[in-house]
Formats: C-alpha cells, sequence, structure tokens
C-alpha cells in the first residue's frame, strides 16, 4: 500500500504578516494511522523541502499523542524536510491521496495545476482521495468531465461557524463550506470542532483538526487495511 500525501508550500496568512502553512496534527495522526497500517507513505508539495508549519498548530494547547510522537521521530521529520515537488509526481504511483489542512492550502494547492491534475488523474484511476479541514478547499477547480468533483457528493469541510471562531473570515481568499456549496457539494458539519467525517464513493473529507485520525481510517478501511 502506497500513499501519498500533499502539503502546502504557502506560509503567509494573507496580508495579515503573520505566518501559516500546514496543521501540523492533521499530518501527524494521519501519517502514523498510516505509517501503523504498514503504509509506504511519501510526502509532496509545490516548491519541495521543507513545508511551512502553521506556528498555531505548535503551541502547546494544539498538542496530542501524534504531535509528541513526531517530535521524538527523526525518521519522519527527515521525510517531512525532503518533500517531493509536486509536479514530479505521478498518480499512477499510489493507491491512494490524502490532504492535510491548515489554512496554507488555501493560497497555494487550491490553485496550483499540478495538484488540480493530480486529484483528477487518482479520480479517473478510480482511486480514493481524502482531505480534512481546510483541505477540502483544494477540490475547487477539480473537474471530471467538466463537472465540479464534489457536485452532488455528501462532502464536509472548516465551517463557516469555525472559521469566525479563528477570527480568519476576512482574511481567507474564500470560505471552504461556501466553496463546496457553490460548487453543487452536498455540505453537512457536526458542532464545531467535534470530529465529523463524510465517505461518498472514494470521496473522503473531514470537518476539522478533531476529524483527522477519522479522516484515515476511513481511508485505510476503504483500502481494504482496517
Amino acid at each position: 500500500m502506497k500513499l501519498l500525501i500533499v502539503l502546502t508550500s504557502h506560509d503567509k496568512l494573507g496580508d495579515t504578516g503573520k505566518k501559516t502553512g500546514f496543521w501540523l496534527e492533521e499530518f501527524t495522526s494521519p501519517y502514523y494511522e498510516f505509517l501503523d497500517a504498514g503504509a509506504d507513505i511519501v510526502l509532496a508539495s509545490p516548491k519541495g523541502g521543507q513545508p511551512p508549519l502553521d506556528p498555531k498548530s505548535d503551541e502547546p494547547d494544539a498538542q496530542t499523542e501524534t504531535t509528541e510522537r513526531f517530535r521524538q521521530d527523526k525518521e519522519a521529520q527527515k521525510l517531512l524536510a525532503e518533500t517531493r515537488k509536486l509536479s514530479e509526481i505521478n498518480a499512477d504511483d499510489f493507491d491512494a491521496v490524502f490532504y492535510p489542512g491548515g489554512h496554507g492550502p488555501l493560497w497555494d494547492l487550491a490553485e496550483d495545476e499540478h495538484s488540480i491534475k493530480l486529484i483528477e488523474a487518482f479520480w479517473r484511476a478510480d482511486k480514493p482521495v481524502a482531505a480534512v479541514c481546510h483541505a477540502p478547499g483544494v477540490f475547487r477547480h477539480v473537474e471530471i468531465d467538466d463537472i465540479p468533483l464534489v457536485k452532488d457528493k455528501h462532502v464536509t469541510g472548516f465551517s463557516n461557524s469555525e472559521e469566525e471562531a479563528v477570527q480568519l473570515t476576512e482574511v481567507v481568499p474564500f470560505l471552504v463550506e461556501d466553496d463546496l456549496k457553490k460548487n453543487g457539494g452536498e455540505y453537512s458539519k457536526a458542532a464545531d470542532w467535534r470530529p465529523y467525517v463524510i465517505v461518498d464513493g472514494r470521496l473522503i473529507t473531514g470537518q476539522n483538526p478533531a476529524s483527522s485520525a477519522g479522516v484515515a481510517q476511513a481511508l485505510l478501511k476503504m483500502l481494504g487495511s482496517d
């Protein structure tokens, strides 16, 4: 089982002067779910190399068992520091793809032609596609036969109310919930910050950081590795 994890290379939080990137726990929880299930994992990002970490996800109140495990894991740290360039990745080499969130993907991955084509290639090959929190925003320009990937599919992602709670509604380039709905997705959500995972065919989406392990488990189940 060979899995691809795609991370953001974007580190600027709009015009705020603050930093963003990927959300640590949304990477570490799925990473260890996959690793412990025996998967061969490849990491990629638009620019390659070390992806930027959202500093808020590095604060004490955002830590979990898997983030602590990651801090002791030199091999995982090395893998993260040496992500492959997205332009060099071929969907044929993998069984599934997973996108962790953080605000970064809204700026780069959502608009990245390599990411868009990659997701379309996975989908056409009948392979699972999974994303959590802000990462379902990467589907905004993904189309299959000129129809948005999420159209008429049950999906979730970071909710408008959660974005409002972190006071970034006016900062982000678009709202994940609104964008999924605009593209015809059947959006639903749980209460803010509660785990919520939706599986519709080969598309797996999670609402927020608390949903990241659940998305990974759903993906492994789909691949027959639960």
